[in-house]
């Protein structure tokens, strides 16, 4: 980002204090330059966490200073990664950090459902506390084999709020022939980096660039009912369980035609046609499959059939 553009911002959010606080147009430029150059946030993020951030220090309310911070939205509605967002929450559980990185993890959620939550301990974030219920601007949206989650990171405004929030369950049952597997299933590869799951696209991972990625499979497929269809996401344990590949042959095969999309051919000759029942949380647009089966009676099959070998 040029340098020029960040003084401009930060001038421009210096103005939009200068009735109410003193604010350095300096302190506004060292904090806009660690977000875009440091943490690579997009500019217009950068500049609402930080009109938020000076909003909370300086005690200028939201209404003195119009909108300054991310889109709220609802947890129900997170449902693709590296989306910037603001989210009134309750905390619902506490996990044991994984590694010394990480200061916080555990489990938040609203009235549409719940998603995982990460505090980096280098990003200075303010502690969660069980059962208390927060607005968290400024939040990054992650996924892994499907399952969304959230990062709380040094741009992250941390507010308490007193709120009633009744936390919503996504547990849902869908069944119905697999009429399509999506692009994105198969043989994967996934970016090796500390606490970073992302899908590498030919062979560079959106944050970290180009690495040598490890192997993963799923299965992105579409059910449907002979009335509605549903977006199914199978993670790699019960695309193993419902193909019979293991992930080494699929390995071996893949490079034994050295095309993983041989894998992806596979999976569909095997699947394409059948009936499936798969509960799970809905996350956003996918149903993620804790349980999968095989159903034998079909309602209408010989039409679902058609269509499925119509789409495939």
């Amino acid at each position: 980002m040029a340098d020029n553009d960040i003084q401009q911002t930060a001038e421009q959010i210096a103005e939009r204090f200068s009735d109410h606080a003193d604010v350095s147009v300096d302190d506004v430029k060292e904090r806009l330059e660690n977000l875009v150059n440091e943490y690579k946030v997009p500019m217009e993020e950068a500049r609402r966490s930080v009109t938020s951030h000076f909003a909370k220090e300086t005690g200028v309310s939201r209404d003195q200073l119009g909108s300054g911070g991310s889109e709220k939205a609802s947890v129900g509605e997170i449902d693709k990664p590296e989306e910037w967002m603001t989210l009134e929450v309750k905390v619902v559980e506490l996990w044991e950090p994984s590694s010394d990185s990480i200061a916080q993890t555990g489990l938040v959620g609203d009235e549409t459902g719940t998603v995982k939550f990460t505090s980096w301990a280098k990003s200075d974030v303010p502690t969660l506390e069980e059962d208390a219920t927060y607005r968290l601007e400024n939040v990054v949206t992650d996924e892994f084999q499907g399952r969304m989650s959230i990062k709380l990171n040094s741009s992250t405004d941390v507010e308490e709020i007193d709120a009633d929030i009744e936390v919503g369950d996504q547990e849902t049952e869908v069944e119905g022939a697999l009429v399509a597997v999506q692009s994105g299933s198969g043989l994967i590869k996934r970016c090796p980096k500390e606490d970073c799951t992302r899908v590498l696209q030919n062979g560079r991972c959106s944050e970290h660039g180009e690495v040598e990625g490890e192997f993963d499979m799923r299965i992105k497929g579409v059910l449907d009912d002979g009335n509605e269809t549903y977006d199914v996401l199978l993670d790699r344990e019960a695309t193993e369980r419902v193909t019979g590949i293991e992930m080494e042959e699929a390995k071996q095969e893949a490079m034994d035609a050295l095309d993983t999309s041989v894998v992806t051919d596979r999976i569909k000759s095997l699947l394409v046609g059948r009936y499936f029942r798969v509960e799970g949380p809905q996350i956003g647009r996918y149903v993620l499959a804790d349980e999968v089966e095989e159903v034998d009676e079909t309602p209408d099959a010989d039409a679902l059939l058609m269509k499925a070998r119509s789409v495939a």
